[in-house]
C-alpha cells in the first residue's frame, strides 16, 4: 500500500484526504495541534507544524512515504518542495516552491521569463514602500509576500494610507519586505491547472466572485466554465506556459490570478498548489473527472487520468460567511436537506453553540454552496435560501446581511 503525506487537515483538505482513502491510499497527515477535521480521516496523524520542513523531512523519511501534497493553501507548499528534493519525490521542486510561495521572488522570475505582469517593488521599511508608491503611482497594492486568503493584502488610494497599509502586510508575514505593485485594470479571474511532465495537461480559466472587504476583496467563490474569445483565451494560456517555464513548476497543480482588459492578459500570482474556494469540487462537477485524484497521481509520479475531450457543465460556488462576530444559536437541518434535495451541496463547518467570525478573509469561512447553475443570480437565490435557514445569534444570516 502507497503512503501519502498529506500536509494540513482543515476543511480544505478533508476532501483530499478522503480521495486518497478511496484510491486505497495510506494517509498520514500533519498539522499543528488543533481541532482540525482531517484528523478523523486519516489513517495515522502527527501534530507537527506543516512550515517545519526538517520535521517533516524526518517524518517522511521515517513513514517511507511515496508522496506529499495539500491543497488549498500556499503555506505548506515550501516543505513539500523540500521533502520531493530530499527524497527525490514527483511533484513540486524546492526551488519552484520557493518562487512561488515568496510573492517578490514570483515577480521577479515573471520580468526574467517574459511573463505579462505589473510593475512591482520590494519595500523593507515605511521610506523604501513611500519611494516605490511614488514610482508606480497611486493606487497601489501594498501585499505580504507568503500569505494566502486575502490575508495582508491592502489596496492604497493615497499616501495616508500606505502606512497602516504596510504594517499590516509585516504583520501577518514571516520575511522581512513587502511587495508593492501596480494597480491592474480589468477584470479578475482565476486559472488552474495541472502541469504534468513539463506541459499543461489540464487548464482551466474561471470566473470569481468576490466580497468587498474594506480596501481589499475577498475571493467567495468561482465559476466554471470561463467563455471569452478564442484570442484571449489562447492568450491566457500563452502566459499561464511563460509564467510555468518562468517559475519551473512540475507535476503538482497551479492556481493562478489573472487580469483580463481587452485583449491583455496579465497574471498576478501563482501558487503550486490547486485552489480553495470549492474548485477542486467544480472542475470535478463542470469537467468530469476527479481532481483530487489527479493531484494525488501527480505527487505519486503517476500520469494523471484526464480526459481529452471533457465535459463542460456550468456550475458556480460561494462561500457561506457571516458578518459578524457570533454564536450559531440555530440550524433549520429540515430546510437545508430539502435544498440538498435538489442537487446542491451545503456544506457547513460548523454546528449550533459554535462561535462563527466575522468575514475578514477567505480563511473565516463557515460553509460553502455549490450549484449547477449558468448564472449568478441563480446561485444567490439558493444562497439566500440557505443563509435564511442559519441563525448567528437568534438571527437569521439572511437578516443579518442585510441589515
Amino acid at each position: 500500500m502507497k503512503k501519502l503525506l498529506i500536509l494540513g487537515a482543515s476543511v480544505y483538505q478533508v476532501p483530499l484526504i478522503k480521495t486518497a482513502n478511496s484510491m486505497g491510499l495510506y494517509t498520514i497527515v500533519s498539522s499543528i495541534p488543533g481541532n482540525y477535521p482531517g484528523f478523523a480521516f486519516a489513517q495515522k496523524t502527527y501534530d507537527i507544524n506543516t512550515i517545519d520542513r526538517d520535521a517533516i523531512f524526518e517524518l517522511a523519511k521515517t513513514e517511507g512515504i511515496d508522496g506529499i501534497t495539500t491543497t488549498g493553501t500556499d503555506v505548506a507548499v515550501a516543505t513539500i518542495g523540500y521533502v520531493n528534493e530530499r527524497m527525490g519525490l514527483s511533484g513540486i521542486s524546492e526551488e519552484a516552491a520557493r518562487r512561488t510561495t515568496d510573492k517578490a521572488v514570483m515577480k521577479e522570475s515573471f520580468k526574467s521569463g517574459g511573463v505579462s505582469a505589473s510593475e512591482f517593488y520590494k519595500a523593507y521599511d515605511s521610506d523604501s514602500a513611500k519611494a516605490a508608491a511614488e514610482k508606480i503611482g497611486y493606487p497601489v497594492v501594498v501585499k505580504c509576500v507568503d500569505s494566502s486568503g486575502s490575508r495582508g493584502i491592502t489596496t492604497v488610494r493615497e499616501e495616508a494610507a500606505l502606512q497602516d497599509a504596510f504594517e499590516s502586510a509585516m504583520a501577518v508575514s514571516r520575511k522581512d519586505y513587502v511587495l508593492i505593485e501596480e494597480e491592474l485594470k480589468g477584470q479578475e479571474i482565476g486559472v488552474d491547472a495541472i502541469v504534468s511532465d513539463g506541459k499543461l495537461a489540464f487548464f482551466a480559466p474561471h470566473l470569481k466572485f468576490t466580497y468587498p472587504n474594506g480596501g481589499i476583496t475577498i475571493t467567495a467563490g468561482h465559476a466554471f466554465p470561463y467563455r471569452d474569445s478564442a484570442e484571449v483565451i489562447d492568450e491566457i494560456r500563452l502566459q499561464i506556459e511563460r509564467a510555468v517555464k518562468a517559475l519551473g513548476v512540475d507535476n503538482c497543480a497551479l492556481n493562478a490570478d489573472v487580469f483580463i482588459d481587452g485583449n491583455k492578459v496579465s497574471i498576478i500570482e501563482i501558487g503550486g498548489r490547486a485552489g480553495a474556494t470549492c474548485i477542486p469540487e467544480l472542475i470535478s462537477k463542470c469537467y468530469g473527472f476527479d481532481y483530487y485524484e489527479a493531484i494525488i497521481d501527480c505527487a505519486l509520479g503517476q500520469k494523471p487520468n484526464i480526459p481529452e475531450n471533457p465535459s463542460e457543465l456550468p456550475c458556480m460556488a460561494k462561500l457561506l460567511m457571516s458578518p459578524v462576530d457570533g454564536t450559531i444559536t440555530r440550524i433549520d437541518t429540515a430546510s437545508l436537506e430539502e435544498i440538498r434535495d435538489e442537487g446542491v451541496d451545503v456544506a457547513l463547518d460548523y454546528g449550533e453553540g459554535d462561535s462563527v467570525e466575522e468575514m475578514i478573509n477567505g480563511t473565516t469561512r463557515i460553509g460553502h454552496v455549490i450549484a449547477f447553475a449558468s448564472e449568478e443570480r441563480e446561485l444567490d437565490a439558493i444562497m439566500k435560501r440557505v443563509y435564511r435557514n442559519i441563525y448567528v445569534d437568534g438571527k437569521s444570516l439572511e437578516e443579518l446581511w442585510e441589515a
